[in-house]
């Protein structure tokens, strides 16, 4: 007797067979879209000025952090407050290696893509296991301020240690984007600097996507599901709880590290402050805010907190109680900070899963148009 593994006409979240379920794409709209989705990728430099595709890359890169949060906190279930500590880490190993030998700051002299991104992840990543075993004896609030702490402890050793830094106020030049001696930064008479570096970070941002994605649909992302839900019941059915949070935290920091490596490569700059428990309130917002526990939900959330600040000023001319003069209130930057914090809690009290959850509520009011049920 052959069981039939397509799902029905007319009902597309109908499975017969686990493996077609658990699939990447399990759905033939799920295959068009993607596929429309990456046509558009390709063709939206050649549609949109240098400014908005600079601003895009930044969001992809966002994007790759917000992922790497959303594997710890919302698929594992480990709260953690100290994204920011490890995105230093990665921007300042990946600055090292790429750096001027003879430069002000310690630089080795390295400057290819593909030896300082992994690079970045892996240090991030190794510091990530330091802080996992914390994560086998805390939970919840405790380890969420255990994780903070670790924002304060960055933010001390990147403001001292100058000759890695640059120290504050001063900083140090960005990674170089270079790929065998071919730079990425260029203005070419085929394509600009800024459609160049959208092109690298989407390309990048789809090959950490689908990592994730197929992370999350495996043994390992299965072992997360069940320590967020229930870690005690997870260990009793022979989850191994510590191995599989230091997992979690590993590939959380190895996510950051490589966004933070990737994050300054846009302005060329770093500067020690921009690692502040701010920046870890974004990327928790991103999580939140995108839908926690799903891929798609952590980019959504990316786009749309990275473009915050963008919609903020395109609303000025309509919103005149809002000044860029930082020494008026409320100005900008303060409205954007006030945002973050409604935002989480609009979210959490009236849909917690987020953006993603408002999709999967208009897909299915259109689905059953014009009923109600």
């Amino acid at each position: 007797m052959t069981v039939a593994t397509k799902a029905p006409r007319g009902r597309p979240l109908l499975f017969t067979s686990y493996s077609r379920e658990m699939g990447l794409f399990p759905t033939t709209t799920r295959k068009v879209a993607f596929g429309v989705l990456l046509a558009v990728t390709a063709l939206l430099p050649f549609m949109l000025a240098d400014a908005e595709l600079q601003l895009l890359a930044t969001c992809c890169i966002a994007a790759i952090g917000a992922i790497g949060l959303g594997l710890v906190t919302g698929y594992a279930g480990q709260v953690s407050l100290g994204h920011a500590f490890f995105l230093g880490i990665g921007a300042y190993t990946a600055s090292v290696i790429s750096g001027d030998p003879d430069g002000r700051t310690l630089g080795l002299g390295v400057t290819n893509l593909l030896v300082w991104l992994p690079a970045a992840g892996l240090v991030a990543g190794l510091f990530g296991v330091i802080v996992a075993p914390l994560a086998t004896r805390l939970r919840g609030l405790y380890l969420a301020i255990v994780t903070l702490g670790l924002v304060f402890i960055g933010a001390h050793i990147f403001n001292e240690w100058s000759s890695v830094t640059g120290g504050v106020g001063v900083g140090r030049p960005a990674p170089t984007l270079e790929v065998f001696g071919w730079s990425l930064t260029e203005t070419t008479a085929s394509a600009t600097r800024d459609q160049k570096l959208f092109w690298l970070m989407a390309g990048l941002l789809l090959v950490f996507a689908l990592a994730a994605r197929n992370l999350a649909r495996s043994r390992v992302g299965r072992a997360f599901t069940a320590i967020r839900d229930r870690d005690i019941a997870a260990g009793v059915i022979g989850v191994n709880l510590a191995r599989y949070k230091t997992i979690a935290f590993a590939v959380s920091s190895f996510y950051a590290g490589c966004a933070g490596a990737l994050l300054f490569t846009v302005t060329g700059f770093i500067e020690p402050s921009s690692f502040s428990l701010l920046l870890s309130v974004q990327y928790i917002a991103m999580v939140l805010i995108g839908g926690a526990g799903t891929i798609s939900g952590a980019i959504a959330g990316a786009f749309f907190i990275t473009l915050l600040p963008r919609i903020i000023r395109e609303l000025q001319a309509f919103l005149p109680f809002i000044s860029t003069d930082a020494n008026e209130v409320p100005n900008v930057l303060q409205v954007e900070s006030i945002l973050y914090g409604v935002l989480i809690i609009v979210f959490l009290i009236f849909e917690p899963r987020g953006l993603f959850g408002l999709w999967v509520r208009a897909r299915n009011y259109w689905k059953s148009w014009p009923f109600s049920y």
